[in-house]
Order: C-alpha cells, then sequence, then structure tokens
C-alpha cells in the first residue's frame, strides 16, 4: 500500500469532489480514480459511494479514513523530526485561529518564526468547532481558541491570556468619553456583532443572559473586519476582544470603552492533539508559546 495513495484518499474525502481532489493532488483525474480503485483492491473494500459523481464514503471507507489520517501524520511527523536532526524545522505549519484572537496572533508567530525560520505559517481564520474537527482530521497543527467555554476533547491546552470586552463606538457620539459601559446599556446599542456559529458571539449570548437580556443585532458578520467596515460608517456600535485595542492603537474615529457589571474575562490558548509522541510542528510551538507573556505583551499585567 502506498501511503500516497492514502494521501489522495484523504484529499478525496476532504474535497467530496473527484475533479476538485485531483486538481488539490496536482495530478488529473483518471489518475486519482485509478488510485482509489488501487486502494480498495489492496484493501478488498469500496471505499467510495460513486454514482455519476461522488457520493460519499462507505462505512468502510470512513474507518479506512482514520487510520489515513494516523498514518499520514505519523509520516509528517517522521520527516519533520529528521529535518530537525539534520539542522531545523522546515516545511509548513498549519495553525487555525478564531477571529477574536486573529489580533494578537502575530504575537506568537514572530518568535516561532525567528526560532524556525525554515518553516512557512499557513493561518487558517475559523471557528472554534472547525478547530476540533480539523485537529482530529490531522488538518491542522495547533489552533489558538477559547479553552473553557466550550472546552476541546482529546487535546492539550496552553493558556495564554484573558480576553476582556469593550464597546467599540464612533468618536464624538453620546457615549464617547465614558469610562465603562454596563452590559444593560450596551443591549440597547445599534449593535453589529459576530454570528452565532462563532464561540465569541455565544459567550456574548450568555453574558446578556445573566441579566435576561436578549440582543437582537441589526447586522451579523463571521468577520471583524466585516463590523469594523461597520463601525466606520458611525450607524453602529459593537462588542469587541480588548485586544483591539493592540492591533489598531489609538483610532480617532473609534472609542473603546470597557464593559462591566460584570467585566467577564475568557480564557484563551494554544491547543494541540494529545497523540503521543506530540508531532514536531506541535512541539515547537508548544515550546515557543511557554515563553511567552501575553498579557504582558498587551499592557494587562
Amino acid at each position: 500500500m502506498l501511503l500516497r495513495h492514502l494521501r489522495y484518499f484523504a484529499i478525496l474525502a476532504r474535497e467530496k469532489h473527484f475533479a476538485r481532489a485531483a486538481r488539490a493532488c496536482n495530478i488529473s483525474q483518471p489518475t486519482l480514480s485509478g488510485a482509489i480503485s488501487t486502494l480498495e483492491k489492496e484493501l478488498g473494500v469500496r471505499l467510495v459511494v460513486r454514482g455519476r459523481r461522488f457520493l460519499d464514503l462507505t462505512p468502510e471507507g470512513r474507518l479506512v479514513l482514520g487510520g489515513a489520517y494516523e498514518l499520514l501524520a505519523n509520516e509528517d511527523s517522521l520527516r519533520h523530526g529528521l529535518e530537525r536532526l539534520r539542522g531545523g524545522l522546515s516545511g509548513v505549519m498549519r495553525l487555525g485561529v478564531i477571529p477574536a484572537a486573529m489580533p494578537v496572533v502575530g504575537l506568537l508567530t514572530e518568535p516561532f518564526c525567528a526560532t524556525h525560520p525554515a518553516v512557512t505559517i499557513e493561518i487558517h481564520s475559523v471557528s472554534s468547532k472547525v478547530i476540533q474537527a480539523d485537529l482530529d482530521a490531522y488538518e491542522l497543527d495547533a489552533g489558538l481558541t477559547y479553552l473553557d467555554n466550550e472546552p476541546l476533547s482529546h487535546v492539550r491546552r496552553l493558556p495564554l491570556y484573558f480576553e476582556r470586552y469593550l464597546v467599540a463606538i464612533a468618536a464624538g457620539g453620546p457615549l464617547d468619553g465614558r469610562t465603562q459601559i454596563s452590559w444593560r446599556e450596551a443591549a440597547s446599542l445599534r449593535l453589529c456583532l459576530l454570528s452565532e456559529d462563532m464561540q465569541n458571539r455565544r459567550i456574548l449570548n450568555s453574558v446578556f443572559g445573566i441579566h435576561g437580556l436578549e440582543v437582537r443585532p441589526d447586522v451579523v458578520s463571521n468577520s471583524f473586519l466585516g463590523i469594523l467596515s461597520h463601525l466606520r460608517t458611525g450607524a453602529w456600535s459593537s462588542i469587541v476582544p480588548h485586544t483591539f485595542t493592540h492591533l489598531f492603537g489609538e483610532q480617532l474615529d473609534i472609542a473603546l470603552i470597557p464593559l462591566v457589571e460584570p467585566a467577564h474575562m475568557q480564557s484563551i490558548g494554544l491547543v494541540t492533539s494529545d497523540r503521543e509522541p506530540p508531532p514536531p510542528m506541535a512541539r515547537a510551538l508548544e515550546a515557543c508559546a511557554r515563553g511567552l507573556d501575553l498579557e504582558a505583551a498587551l499592557g494587562l499585567s
């Protein structure tokens, strides 16, 4: 059995389309179909339900997929381990980051790149649920996400900082100049918030619920860039992580005011698969993260 065929099969399972999978593998579609057929013959089972197009994996295919992920991850770990012995890590490190943690991700990747200059980093802006799924499927080496609210399973956790919350409003408005705002006051604002597929929004809903409040924003987005675009018009307000002060500094047209009653905090940190031994990329990133004090870097310690 060729590992190359297992890799093709894993990509087909991800793409759920033969033509797209062939492009992702950089091979022709007949070559991909032939590789899957060869794999099925070697294993003695059908892996894919075929019609005129890809329909699904068979139960046997789903079982083989789990084994394929593990074998391919072990192959990657072996290659990275050998590269490290030859003079350092190289290759691609894949990091999933929730939108709320994007303002601080550079504080983690900068020292990592300084220590491992031959590694290229791929950053994926995804939800916490996607981070869980992609860690399970060996599609990510690590994630930067919430640790406690909806905890991930089968991962190592390294706390990095506590997220606080601010009301973001147009400068010069009636609330500009305030030193704090209550959650009850914030509920009455014309809001633009993250969509409910994002854990940040579910956290906000929970805090509002403590006061018996239900928030119905005028606009929702799965990206903070979409929210910032609306803030710049002056017509909307939002609730953003305190780390946005680190990213944007003192913006003349946006005021950031702490939310109180309660001053809620949420732990964010690095997560990696708990399999043993840890993959070299994940182990190297964990080692780098342990040497950081993000609370101090954000001016909060």
